[in-house]
Order: C-alpha cells, then structure tokens, then sequence
C-alpha cells in the first residue's frame, strides 16, 4: 500500500495510464533519445541494472537484451504497471518487476551497478530522497543515469506542468546536477539528447501548441544527468 496521500495519487494516475495502454506506448515515443543513451553507458554483459519508473517494462527488456549475463530489475509506484511488465517479460527469466518508489527502494545496499530512470524522475515527490536512496542501492562505482523531458532548460516543455493530474518537478540541469552531487556522487554531468524522430506537418496533441513548437523540443533534446558512486 503507498506510504502517504502523494504517492497514493502517483500510484493512482499512473494505474490509469496502465490500464489506457499508455505504458506500452512510451516505447515509441522514448526510443529515439534511450537508445543514445544507452550507446553511452555502455553495458557490460554481466551488469545489474535498476529501472526506477519502468511503467510497462519496456526499457528493462531492451536492457535484458544487453546483459544476457547479469539482471535487471525494474519498480514502478503503479501496481498495474508492474502486472503489465511481468506478463511482457514473462520469458526473460533475468527480469523481474516489483512495485516500488524511487524515495523507498525495495532492494538491498550496495547491488546494482547501474541505475536508470527515464521520464520518471520530475514525478518523485522528493528528488533529493530518491537520489539518496539511488546512491544506497548502487555498488560501489557504479553510476546513475536520469534521462527526462520536462526541466526548466527547455522552453518548450514548460505548459505541460499546468495539464499534470499530479505535481511534478521542474527544475534546472545545474539544480539536477547538484542534488546528484549532495547526494554523494561523483563525477556529475548532464548533456541534452536531440529527439530526431520526423515531426508532423500538422500537431494536434495537448502538448504543444504546433509542430513547429514540436520540433523546437526536439531540437533541445531530453536531459540526461549522470554521475557515479565511490
């Protein structure tokens, strides 16, 4: 059961999206900047990663599929979201799925040798929390990597807060950076990730206000802020 009236309205909104199949959807909409970011990390075939925020699983399956000889576990608030994963990645035996906070990691100190979360991060109702507790659950030298859409940088990204159901964080790259730093890590840097998937000549969505507004997104890319423990 969620711990306190935030995260029951996370776990809430984000069963909705499950049972509307929105999580199977974010495959095709986050493939074109996770790839590039995956090429960075670059994944050694024993590695064990953590997925905060795995929603329907997705990106953990991806990521099986590069560590044949390590494990992948992925957590969602949204119980619905876990019970989608599990029946998608029933066949990767090296995947697994638990319902989970990034403010409250049901795992272990000290186990994963690389954390992932992918438009996941601007939901955590204490980012400095979440962060913190990344730093617990990673080993030694072992790194984490937050990749999101929604931060201050961007211009374009900013009218999406005011259509949220649930609060959501929005702030700076240096502001991501340095919570990274407070919470221990090393080594802390951030890049931005072009989107160069083709834009429609005509936008019709919710999200912005034309293709051409669109396309200036894209064109300042996704956030992706690393670092790594000691």
């Amino acid at each position: 059961m969620p711990d306190n009236i935030a995260e029951e309205k996370l776990q809430k909104e984000f069963n909705r999206w499950a049972e509307q199949g929105l999580g199977e959807e974010m495959e095709n909409h986050h493939r074109p900047i996770t790839d590039p970011m995956l090429e960075l990390m670059r994944l050694r075939p024993d590695e064990r990663i953590l997925d905060i925020g795995c929603g329907s699983g997705w990106l953990c399956r991806q990521i099986a599929g590069l560590v044949p000889d390590g494990s992948v576990v992925g957590i969602d608030v949204a119980d619905e979201m876990v019970r989608r994963a599990e029946r998608a990645s029933a066949e990767i035996p090296h995947a697994s799925f638990r319902v989970g906070t990034a403010e409250k990691i049901p795992w272990q100190e000290a186990f994963f040798t690389r954390v992932v979360s992918v438009e996941s991060a601007y939901y955590w109702s204490d980012p400095a929390r979440g962060l913190a507790e990344t730093f617990r659950v990673l080993a030694p030298r072992g790194s984490a990597w937050i990749l999101i859409n929604y931060y201050r940088d961007n211009p374009h990204c900013h009218q999406w807060g005011a259509q949220y159901a649930i609060p959501a964080s929005l702030l700076w790259a240096d502001e991501w950076a340095e919570i990274f730093r407070r919470a221990g890590f090393l080594n802390v840097a951030h890049r931005r990730i072009p989107d160069n998937s083709p834009t429609p000549e005509v936008y019709q969505g919710r999200w912005f206000r034309d293709a051409e507004q669109m396309r200036q997104f894209k064109q300042e890319g996704a956030l992706l802020v690393h670092g790594t423990k000691p």
